[in-house]
């Protein structure tokens, strides 16, 4: 990323990440019923990466939530939302239409797994932003968590095949 970002930008861009998850994971499952169970588990999961996220957001010191660079216009904030609406788990898509062309559960479970994965390289790219003291601990393990639903989502897979 070319322009700093300050820890509370990380921490906002990251709930609104968890918080595409979960709804993606939770149209899946209707979509899905022999999935259901194991998407509803994979949304909660998300909900609760968002509250951590949110509980570390609201940790930050004054000078934590300031913005590195000069930005009147709200612009960085901006760019950080339209990376975590389109870049990773698209708010803006309906979920319904993200799975309209999926009609296997092998699609859809294909699908998680690819958006897990660019979840991972967005945190991973994305946390040396955040200091120790910020919670940097937090949001590796949050990557680990990422890994394990990529490894739920592959059993989920084999099983299937």
């Amino acid at each position: 990323m070319g322009a700093p970002f300050n820890a509370d930008e990380v921490f906002e861009m990251a709930e609104q990440i968890e918080r595409n998850g979960a709804r993606f994971y939770r149209a899946a499952a209707e979509k899905f019923p022999a999935l259901r169970d194991a998407l509803l588990d994979l949304a909660a999961m998300e909900d609760d990466h968002e509250k951590t996220f949110a509980a570390m957001r609201g940790q930050l010191s004054t000078s934590e939530q300031v913005p590195p660079v000069f930005d009147p216009d709200g612009e960085a904030q901006m760019y950080l939302r339209a990376m975590a609406d389109g870049h990773v788990f698209n708010v803006k898509a309906d979920p319904v239409e993200q799975l309209a062309g999926k009609n296997t559960a092998e699609e859809v479970l294909k699908m998680a797994i690819g958006l897990e994965k660019d979840s991972i390289a967005f945190y991973v790219g994305l946390k040396e932003a955040v200091s120790r003291k910020a919670g940097k601990d937090k949001v590796e393990a949050i990557i680990k968590e990422e890994f394990g639903h990529i490894a739920t989502l592959n059993e989920k897979l084999a099983v299937l095949e």
